[in-house]
């Protein structure tokens, strides 16, 4: 969707809860992991007996540092945790402990790219806060698992307590995105950042990345709309369907003379459209206040640097190095380093066959096509790094054309990789395979003379034309010499001999 719409400019912001990857919940002992049986993952912190108090999570903490590291975020040496008051089933204190006044981590941003017609621009999304707060629980209902197993027929309810004080990092931006393509490519550059540090595993069917947009349209130039939040969106596809809905939605309200009421809302997927799920509500709604039961949480700057020294190369530098190093488009670039595994495939291909843009070209190419289609990631890769490294070098040395290199890729693709990274072992299965298939290119520039001059004689019109000056009357003699030479001439000295000869 463009940014004018109508006439008018779409604003959007995000708030999203990414579940962090500890192995216990943020403020007791009990387990996080998901799938387990209602209710059996739930201690008595979780479930807010009397007399039960909640103790800080230090892992929960340190992924907040890390993802503020990530983002360049300022790291609070002092937060403090609120109660956040609202009431519903599935939260058994009446409150979520979360942080308000002050968040863990202030400010930062996300850059990334994107494709706005044919040109590739970049762009940045401010954040204003990344806070960490607990999870609630989970209704089921009528025909769930719990809600059958508790009585007999319809209209059935259940509490699960499984999900309820999960630790989470809440990440707002500012209002920064002005369409839904440029909201679902700053969702994914974030799921890419708290996956690459592993502060997420960010299995958005199971919950752990879930997306909240606030959208709001205006005249441009004018002051910001009333903005509805779309809660829980769990996949890209649907967080785009449902921002061009509620845009157009608010769009024909507001021109039919109706205002927009700030408003919680709900997408869904079966009729691709917004229900208004209640009255949003403000800060004061909630009541927030500083929770006794919980210190500040003081963050020492060796504890920062100490988190830092330990982290991973992140992506964006990556790609920055790659730039520099490799000599890469940014856009390249970018798109190798979408996740660890692709950044490390390209990268032992490069230095193993020392063509670092033919290797980007062909990862974001032939072997991204095949990852799309089937159930393969670069993870379980049937073509190796080595193999394809060798393949590579066999296309620069002129053993085989580009055409036979992807016969070559169609057969290490069917048959498995079998030398994992030994590159002696993958230039040996990529030269038995041309080999094999008889595909290495006729360099003997004697027996390709031949063909041609056989060419030109049989083709005496052809000839006429391009010396008359018709240019394409040449492609009419290459097509004949491929086909006489059985594909295996190369085309570079195939051109090269013809304008010789034709001279």
């Amino acid at each position: 969707m463009s940014k004018l719409v109508q006439g008018y400019e779409v604003v959007i912001g995000f708030e999203t809860h990414t579940q962090l990857s500890t192995q216990s919940k943020i403020f007791s002992r009990a387990p996080t992991a998901f799938g387990a049986e209602p209710n059996t993952q739930a201690c008595a912190v979780d479930m807010a007996l009397p007399g039960t108090l909640p103790v800080m999570n230090v892992g929960a903490v340190e992924r907040a540092i890390e993802f503020g590291l990530a983002v360049n975020s300022h790291i609070a040496e002092r937060s403090i945790f609120a109660r956040k008051n609202y009431f519903y089933p599935d939260l058994p204190k009446g409150y979520q402990i979360s942080q308000f006044e002050i968040p863990v981590v202030q400010g930062g941003e996300v850059s990334f790219f994107m494709e706005e017609g044919k040109e590739t621009v970049h762009k940045t999304v401010r954040l204003v806060r990344a806070h960490l707060e607990e999870d609630a629980g989970k209704s089921l209902h009528e025909d769930s698992s719990l809600g059958a197993s508790i009585g007999n027929g319809r209209g059935h309810s259940g509490i699960d307590l499984n999900r309820a004080g999960t630790p989470l990092l809440e990440i707002v931006t500012e209002p920064d995105m002005r369409s839904s393509d440029e909201a679902v490519a700053y969702a994914k550059e974030l799921h890419k950042i708290v996956t690459w540090i592993g502060i997420c595993d960010g299995n958005m069917q199971e919950g752990s990345f879930r997306c909240d947009a606030n959208v709001s349209v205006r005249k441009p130039g004018a002051e910001l709309g009333t903005r509805r939040e779309i809660k829980n969106l769990n996949s890209f596809k649907f967080m785009q369907q449902a921002i061009d809905y509620e845009v157009r939605w608010q769009i024909d309200q507001l021109e039919d003379g109706h205002a927009i009421e700030q408003a919680t809302v709900l997408f869904d997927p079966d009729t691709g459209e917004t229900r208004s799920m209640r009255t949003k509500e403000d800060a004061a709604d909630y009541r927030y206040f500083p929770d006794p039961d919980l210190p500040p949480l003081v963050i020492g700057r060796d504890w920062v640097e100490r988190v830092k020294a330990e982290m991973a190369e992140l992506p964006r530098v990556m790609a920055e190095r790659f730039v520099t190093q490799y000599g890469l488009p940014e856009y390249d670039a970018t798109q190798l380093t979408q996740s660890k595994a692709t950044a490390a495939y390209f990268e032992a291909t490069a230095k193993a066959c020392g063509q670092a843009k033919l290797a980007s070209n062909w990862i974001m190419g032939e072997v991204s096509r095949r990852l799309n289609t089937g159930d393969v990631t670069f993870d379980n890769l049937p073509v190796s790094s080595a193999q394809l490294a060798a393949l590579i070098t066999r296309i620069t040395d002129n053993t085989i054309s580009n055409n036979a290199a992807k016969q070559v890729f169609d057969a290490l693709w069917s048959e498995g990789s079998q030398d994992a990274h030994d590159a002696t072992a993958g230039a040996s299965r990529v030269d038995a395979i041309i080999e094999a298939k008889g595909l290495r290119q006729m360099n003997d520039t004697g027996e390709l003379e031949k063909i041609i001059d056989d060419v030109l004689a049989a083709n005496p019109k052809n000839v006429e034309e391009f010396k008359a000056g018709n240019v394409k009357a040449l492609n009419g003699l290459v097509g004949p010499i491929m086909k006489a030479s059985k594909g295996k001439a190369n085309p570079a000295q195939v051109n090269a001999l013809l304008l010789k000869k034709l001279a």
